[in-house]
């Protein structure tokens, strides 16, 4: 099992930055087919192979995901994907 933590930086105000997290989330279920459900500030999104969440923070996003065996081997291009889209939208 391979993890994903990533700390990205924002300077919205909470409910902007909310809106923006489910458009990665929108993202994220088009592209990849992910099932994605908010608890709190918290968006958890799951399929299989792969189980995480964008926690929404004052300042900070904090993205976390388990990959299973077949999508370990795809961590860089994950990771890079999630990078990209983050500095895209925040």
């Amino acid at each position: 099992m391979s993890a994903i933590d990533i700390r990205h930086a924002h300077a919205l105000p909470m409910d902007e930055a909310r809106r923006s997290v489910e458009q990665v989330a929108g993202t994220l279920s088009e592209r990849f087919g992910v099932t994605c459900d908010w608890q709190g500030d918290t968006l958890h999104f799951a399929r299989s192979g792969v189980d995480g969440r964008i926690a929404l923070e004052p300042n900070q996003l904090h993205v976390t995901a388990s990959l299973g065996f077949l999508l370990s081997a795809m961590k860089g291009p994950i990771e890079s994907e999630i990078r990209r889209v983050l500095l895209e939208k925040f």
